[in-house]
């Protein structure tokens, strides 16, 4: 029982400046239509607190970064609810494709005895943030 979004892109960007961009947790607000605030202590089991954009409601998440590896990807996980009901992932890379380009992926999963609900009540709105934030992350990496 899962619910995930998946996505896959290229930016016409090099990774350094893909990793920049994911990295600069304080610039969110500026280009991230989803994740409009961010705070990341950046190490394995930091916090990252965030606030995002659920249609049209603001929620506090916080959760906390699982694994990094520098310049290529990083992971993070909201704290799994008892009995093992609800866990979630979301990763995220970044490849070097060469000549200026990269390849962004981003894979966000749900897992549990509740992933079906929390999928039939907030699954559009995940989407579609999870959406938005990619094509934001592309055009900002492409104008820089």
């Amino acid at each position: 029982m899962t619910f995930g979004h998946d996505h896959e892109i290229e930016i016409d960007a090099p990774a350094a400046t893909v990793w920049q961009v994911l990295t600069d947790f304080d610039a969110y607000r500026e280009w991230n239509p989803f994740a409009t605030s961010v705070r990341c202590d950046f190490r394995p089991g930091g916090a990252i607190d965030m606030e995002v954009a659920m249609g049209r409601r603001k929620l506090r998440q916080r959760e906390f970064i699982n694994t990094i590896d520098e310049g290529i990807g990083f992971s993070y996980s909201m704290k799994p609810a008892p009995g093992g009901l609800l866990r979630s992932v979301r990763e995220q890379q970044v490849v070097d494709l060469g000549d200026g380009r990269s390849r962004y992926t981003s894979r966000f999963e749900i897992a549990g005895p509740l992933s079906p609900v929390v999928g039939a009540l907030l699954g559009r709105s995940l989407r579609a943030g999870f959406d938005g934030n990619v094509a934001a992350l592309k055009a900002r990496a492409e104008s820089l």
